[in-house]
């Protein structure tokens, strides 16, 4: 009888390895991803006649009374029956991470037993100008947050005359209630060296790099163990699947700076330089790393295209609104019932995503706002939750899709200390670069400490300063620090008024 027990960071956190080890005294244990329900997790599945049964959450000390259960499928408290029944699963629409949670992740077998590979081989047959042809006409768009068309990038380096090409993945995740780049890694890192392999093919580059954040040592091993998994079985190296395209790749682990998700920090990173932001143009796509042309996608991006491959351009941009085409993996934290990473179509209401997937706030309070797209992304207030989830969509509420992270936060919280928040994360993750941003990041935390002092005066102050740093920065860093302060100041007015004595733990 076989035993999944996740080996998440998210449910390690919470005993996964205990439960694993004292499961695997009576059944062989297979470590698998999380399927996202992390309010479940340690999750236990068992499979029975082919359907996989849950139980969950699952601690160390309900393992004894719970063998006998799993052995003859008899009642227990912690049943969830059917996982791929469970309303959160059905839900869904999984095709980025379909194997997530369903496969051991180390198992070349397993993944192309459940398609992998299926792109990859389609890509080979089709040649690189088909392939460029193929995701243009998907629609797909950078997932790390600025939604930059994934074709026309290749494109432009495909088009680009060099001697040597890169793939650059882009997997320094660090914006606050994210986690997708890390799930997919842990879950199913095949699917990011198969599309890199992909985007390898389709613009002529046979070197890759997955910059992967040093705060994720499990994401790391694994997709490093991947990488040596995919050379053995010919994935990787001087001819993919035997195509005659070379193609390799290797992992590189960033500092710990925040703007290195940037591509041009994160470019200088991975030279071994100082993570600052260059100045553009040039771009990347034609002086990238070492000078060479250069793709940088976000992992999310990458991990996609084998979907898009093996099902056809067509078929994912038929899913989502507008110019948000196929689907988006939507992150789901902060004070809520229900939090973990459930993908769907772009469309989504942001009011049916957290009141209904979900269920609304932890503590059982009234939602007040949420933020949306990591610690640089606007606070929305619970009255604008009819904005539909896509790119333009939240660009019309001034807001930002940015990574798809969702941060809730119920009627307790103060609007003044999370504006604060910003500003302070903006000073210290700052790379000095520009003036806007070093300046004005740490002018702007004394302005809202005035404020909160009782200095009414201090407000507009503050709103120029946003504007000189929304317009005046070099980079997205400074460029969005203004959008969760200002859209405190727009929908949380009487909190930035008449305050009385700072209170500088804000950021704590």
């Amino acid at each position: 009888m076989r035993i999944w027990v996740p080996l998440d960071a998210a449910a390690k956190a919470l005993g996964a390895d205990e439960v694993a080890e004292a499961l695997a005294q009576e059944f062989e244990v297979t470590r698998n991803g999380t399927r996202g329900m992390i309010w479940l997790e340690p999750l236990v599945e068992v499979e029975r006649d082919g359907v996989r049964h849950g139980y969950g959450p699952v601690e160390v000390d309900d393992v004894a009374g719970l063998i006998s259960a799993i052995r003859d499928g008899s009642d227990h408290a912690l049943a969830l029956g059917p996982v791929d029944e469970l309303p959160w699963m059905k839900a869904q629409k999984r095709l980025t991470f379909e194997r997530v949670g369903v496969i051991d992740p180390l198992s070349v077998l397993e993944y192309e037993a459940n398609g992998g590979l299926v792109g990859l081989r389609r890509a080979i047959g089709m040649g690189p100008e088909a392939i460029v042809e193929e995701v243009t006409q998907s629609g797909l768009r950078g997932r790390g947050g600025a939604g930059f068309p994934t074709g026309i990038k290749w494109k432009t380096v495909a088009g680009a005359k060099a001697d040597q090409k890169y793939i650059v993945c882009n997997a320094d995740e660090g914006d606050s209630g994210s986690f997708a780049d890390r799930m997919l890694m842990e879950g199913d890192p095949l699917t990011l060296i198969e599309g890199m392999a992909i985007a390898g093919i389709a613009v002529g580059a046979t070197r890759g790099y997955c910059y992967i954040r040093s705060e994720y040592p499990d994401a790391i091993r694994i997709t490093e163990a991947a990488i040596d998994l995919a050379r053995e079985a010919g994935i990787l190296g001087a001819s993919v699947l035997g195509s005659g395209y070379a193609f390799d790749m290797e992992v590189r682990v960033g500092a710990g700076a925040y703007v290195c998700g940037e591509e041009t920090s994160l470019l200088n990173s991975l030279e071994g330089k100082r993570g600052t932001v260059r100045a553009k143009p040039p771009i990347p796509a034609l002086e990238g790393f070492l000078g060479k042309p250069t793709v940088v996608n976000n992992l999310i991006s990458l991990g996609t295209i084998p979907w898009i491959m093996a099902h056809g351009g067509a078929e994912y941009a038929r899913l989502g609104i507008g110019r948000s085409k196929g689907t988006i993996p939507i992150q789901i934290a902060g004070n809520v019932k229900h939090g973990g990473l459930f993908e769907a179509a772009f469309g989504l209401t942001l009011g049916q995503i957290i009141n209904e997937i979900g269920g609304g706030s932890a503590s059982g309070r009234p939602v007040k706002a949420a933020q949306v797209g990591g610690p640089l992304g606007a606070y929305i207030p619970a009255k604008d939750f009819d904005v539909p989830f896509g790119y333009e969509e939240l660009a019309g509420r001034e807001g930002l899709l940015g990574h798809a992270g969702i941060t809730v936060f119920d009627d307790s919280a103060d609007m003044l200390k999370l504006a604060r928040f910003a500003m302070e994360f903006c000073a210290v993750e700052s790379c000095g670069k520009c003036t806007p941003c070093r300046i004005g990041s740490v002018r702007g935390v004394e302005t809202i400490d005035r404020i909160a002092a009782g200095d009414d005066e201090g407000v507009p102050i503050l709103k120029d300063l946003c504007n000189t740093m929304k317009w005046g920065s070099l980079c997205a860093l400074g460029g969005f620090a203004p959008f969760p302060v200002l859209s405190a100041l727009t929908h949380f007015p009487e909190e930035f008024s008449g305050r009385g004595t700072p209170r500088k733990e804000a950021a704590e």
